[in-house]
């Protein structure tokens, strides 16, 4: 049996194409040999000191109590425990439509099996300096001028080819998902490979 590699996708849950990139990669598991583990990085530290509109300034102040409660059950559960919380916030907040408050962080704690009491991380500072360190790590490779997703996966090199996207919509399925992958490998890992990129025409479709 092949090796399979391990493939980071960096997220913040407020990213509605965060999200089904991320349901796109759970379709790749199941059809190439990789593991795909979750971490986290955050827009609120990433748009620090910029100048932004006062509904997304807001946005950014709400965010930070999410990732900050992803690095809490990261460090008391591990990696498998950011995945199931990832996966349950994601439901609320993208397929439900449910605002972000303590009570869907503690929600979706509950659904994900683990400790409801983990959600008041989100108003406190405990788990600042490991959210920043697990930014950086992300965000290092790419710059600062993406959001997210951000993947880091194994190159033909042997090295980590790391790159923002893909942005799609909906998530493919199956094969479909398998070539894609196929595809955004060879063409992130080809020296000198910066951008391909055309207009959304779409909103996110998350079916």
């Amino acid at each position: 049996m092949s090796e399979r590699a391990a493939v980071d996708m960096f997220f913040d849950p407020l990213c509605p194409w965060a999200w089904i990139t991320s349901r796109w990669l759970l379709e790749v598991e199941q059809v190439r040999e990789v593991d795909i583990r979750f971490r986290v990085m955050s827009l609120s530290v990433l748009n620090e000191g910029r100048e932004l509109p006062e509904e997304y300034q807001e946005m950014m102040r709400t965010g930070w109590g999410p990732v900050r409660v992803c690095v809490a059950v990261e460090q008391r559960y591990g990696q498998d425990a950011v995945r199931k919380l990832y996966t349950a916030l994601g439901d609320r907040i993208h397929l439900r439509q449910q605002e972000i408050s303590p009570e869907l962080i503690a929600g979706a704690l509950a659904d994900a099996g683990l400790d409801p009491a983990l959600a008041d991380a989100a108003a406190g500072s405990d788990h600042d300096e490991a959210l920043r360190a697990s930014h950086e790590a992300g965000m290092r490779p790419v710059g600062t001028d993406v959001g997210t997703p951000v993947i880091h996966a194994p190159g033909p090199d042997g090295g980590t080819v790391a790159f923002f996207g893909p942005v799609i919509t909906p998530a493919p399925k199956g094969e479909a998902a398998g070539r894609l992958w196929d595809g955004v490998l060879l063409v992130a890992g080809t020296p000198g490979f910066y951008e391909l990129k055309r207009s959304r025409e779409l909103g996110p479709i998350f079916d």
